[in-house]
């Protein structure tokens, strides 16, 4: 299912629903990034997903990463709260969804990176390399409040 993000945009289409996504800020040994490329709109991203019925919010995450990259991984604290209402996600089945995130910490523990349904590309990332990939603003966010990390959990 294709998508389109509408970040701040006065244009974008009202939300008719919300649901509880989750995402994942992992860093290895050598503190590049997990990163995957989207199928749904070709963006780079930190792997994440939503909630299922019947999962905790961090196994939610773990099962995200999992499924989008092939990497075993471990939550170890939350980064932030994401829930700006002028963030809306417009699918092509008609659902507007705002944005209602999670973005967890985690550590890797093992697997072999691997591209799935829902990302097209899966690598490790340097810090430096962040500028030249194509990240949509809300992610560029989490990924400068997981870099940033003085302890405070963001929430907005």
């Amino acid at each position: 299912m294709a998508r389109v993000d509408y970040y701040n945009d006065p244009n974008a289409p009202k939300a008719n629903s919300i649901a509880v996504a989750v995402s994942a800020f992992i860093q290895d040994d050598e503190g590049r990034i997990l990163m995957i490329r989207r199928t749904d709109n070709d963006l780079y991203s930190i792997p994440g997903g939503q909630l299922e019925l019947g999962e905790t919010l961090s196994q939610a995450a773990v099962r995200e990463v999992r499924e989008e990259t092939g990497i075993e991984c471990e939550v170890t604290g939350v980064i932030g709260l994401y829930s700006n209402p002028n963030h809306v996600i417009a699918y092509d089945d008609g659902e507007v969804r705002q944005e209602f995130s999670i973005c967890f910490r985690a550590d890797p523990l093992s697997g072999v990176l691997r591209a799935s349904d829902e990302s097209s590309e899966v690598r490790w990332v340097s810090s430096a390399e962040l500028a030249d990939l194509n990240i949509h603003p809300s992610i560029q966010l989490r990924l400068g409040h997981g870099l940033g990390s003085g302890g405070d959990i963001y929430y907005q």
